[in-house]
């Protein structure tokens, strides 16, 4: 049991206490649902905990449980259906781009905003694992432009998210635009099964770079808020679907621990871009930890 499980397991134990307070408890329940109970306590504590401190409008979220996929607390409207969830689909078009090329990434170097790259500076000289951890749009450019719709559809079909156009390619297919909507829901357990698979051939690669991520790429601002446990992130800035339009909205989503993966958190913020909200999550997670 992680020090997150044993730590909101021991606050709804005590949540329950006080509305039980003075009462001996005598009896003993069956054992199927004495074994329910952890997970019912854990998911009623997580979502207090998330619902009373981090009450923004602006924020949405999902919390999972990474070994099953069960739905352990959520504030998110139509999360069920798809909208653009920018640079979060990036290690999908990475793992189909492995997959037509012998499992082998390229090396690209980014020029900033010179090659189409969201940061004004340059990133330099990129594998994927940096270009995950960066989330570096002019490597992910070039990749794209070497794919189709098409080509992502068995990916896309083992993970079961939603499919781009057979014939869509280029910067739709590394998140850019609004042509590949993924519903938020499907994309949080997509990432769990991608993270199941992280021995696989090019998948460990997109494990690395998320891990790298919460440390010194777009999603640091995770792994900075943590005390006592790591993280695997991936962030991503997409087109604004609320009614009060903004620039764009920021989407993480983080999986703690890092190498035995026990919840996944994903959240959209209105209007910030992928790495500030990153900040956000962090917050979320470190508050469970608490």
């Amino acid at each position: 049991m992680s020090a997150l499980t044993a730590t909101l397991l021991v606050s709804a134990s005590l949540s329950c206490g006080a509305a039980v307070r003075g009462q001996t408890r005598t009896t003993h329940q069956p054992a199927s649902t004495a074994d329910a109970k952890p997970h019912s306590l854990f998911s009623q504590s997580a979502r207090e905990i998330l619902d009373r401190d981090f009450a923004s409008q602006d924020l949405s979220y999902l919390l999972l449980d990474a070994r099953t996929g069960a739905l352990l607390a959520s504030r998110w409207p139509g999360a069920d259906q798809p909208i653009p969830l920018g640079s979060l689909v990036k290690p999908f078009t990475a793992l189909a781009y492995a997959e037509h090329h012998m499992y082998r990434y390229p090396i690209y170097v980014c020029r900033g905003a010179a090659s189409g790259c969201w940061q004004p500076r340059p990133h330099g000289r990129l594998n994927i694992v940096s270009a995950i951890a960066y989330s570096c749009n002019s490597y992910f450019r070039e990749m794209a432009s070497h794919l189709t719709g098409d080509q992502l559809r068995e990916i896309t079909s083992q993970l079961g998210i939603d499919s781009p156009a057979p014939t869509l390619t280029g910067p739709p297919l590394m998140g850019l635009g609004d042509e590949w909507p993924i519903a938020p829901l499907r994309m949080a357990r997509a990432y769990l099964e991608l993270v199941r698979r992280r021995d696989e051939p090019g998948v460990r690669e997109i494990v690395m770079g998320m891990q790298d991520s919460a440390v010194w790429g777009t999603g640091a601002g995770v792994g900075h808020a943590l005390k006592n446990t790591s993280a695997l992130v991936k962030t991503g800035t997409a087109v604004c679907r609320h009614e009060h339009r903004a620039p764009g909205d920021g989407f993480v989503i983080a999986l703690v621990p890092a190498d035995q993966p026990e919840l996944l958190l994903m959240i959209r913020v209105h209007g910030v871009p992928g790495a500030t909200a990153a900040a956000n999550a962090g917050q979320m997670l470190a508050r469970l930890e608490q």
